[in-house]
């Protein structure tokens, strides 16, 4: 088991980013996690809204994720949703480099300048919803592409992000899913890699379009 959890969006102090790990380390009942990782760079409500990117709050709350590393609380820690500008500012002051920052990465949603960096700057890069929370299932080329190599669309769609050097991150509380989410071990070719990186981008998730990372506003 990898315990991860994430210090709030709307904690850009380092009072409250400390008080949100010790919280979550004392809810838990343990002495520290695998990982924390800061939930956004802007608090949810100003997300899509905001041009705020709130550069001295995040250096203070990976302040507190650096101290809580150092002192062993956490194993591991991180960012998600950060973009090439969020990074570069927290950079600037951080100790410890962030180790790997979560993104939405999916076939039709490919921030390709955005994991280059990363990988340039050896932050490794987590692909959050590479299924793009299911919408990606109905598209008639990417299951013809899924059957030509004799696998199910979310298998190409986790091995699309593995071969774009991420790592991939499907949710499913389906025990049979999480076995056939594992058999990915086939290669996309290079041609077809290209289409799916520049495959027409989707404007609708459904239930989710609401939340703030999927196009929408609190």
């Amino acid at each position: 088991m990898f315990v991860v959890s994430k210090v709030a969006a709307e904690h850009k102090t380092y009072e409250e980013a400390k008080a949100g790990i010790d919280e979550t380390l004392e809810k838990m009942e343990l002495d520290y996690l695998d990982m924390m990782i800061i939930h956004s760079p802007q608090p949810w409500a100003e997300v899509n809204q905001s041009e705020n990117r709130y550069k001295e709050g995040n250096r203070q709350a990976w302040k507190a994720l650096e101290d809580a590393y150092n002192e062993g609380k956490l194993k591991a820690i991180g960012v998600s949703n950060f973009q090439i500008e969020d990074l570069e500012s927290l950079m600037e002051t951080a100790k410890i480099k962030p180790m790997v920052n979560q993104v939405l990465c999916h076939i039709s949603n490919t921030p390709t300048e955005l994991i280059e960096f990363c990988q340039k700057s050896n932050i490794a890069v987590e692909a959050y919803s590479p299924i793009a929370h299911g919408v990606i299932l109905n598209q008639p080329e990417i299951q013809t592409m899924a059957e030509k190599y004799g696998v199910s669309v979310p298998q190409l769609c986790i091995r699309y992000t593995l071969q774009l050097g991420a790592i991939s991150l499907p949710k499913t509380a389906n025990p049979e899913h999480m076995k056939t989410n594992a058999e990915v071990d086939f290669e996309i070719s290079a041609e077809d890699m290209e289409m799916l990186k520049n495959f027409k981008e989707i404007a609708d998730y459904g239930e989710s379009s609401g939340f703030p990372v999927y196009g929408g506003k609190l």
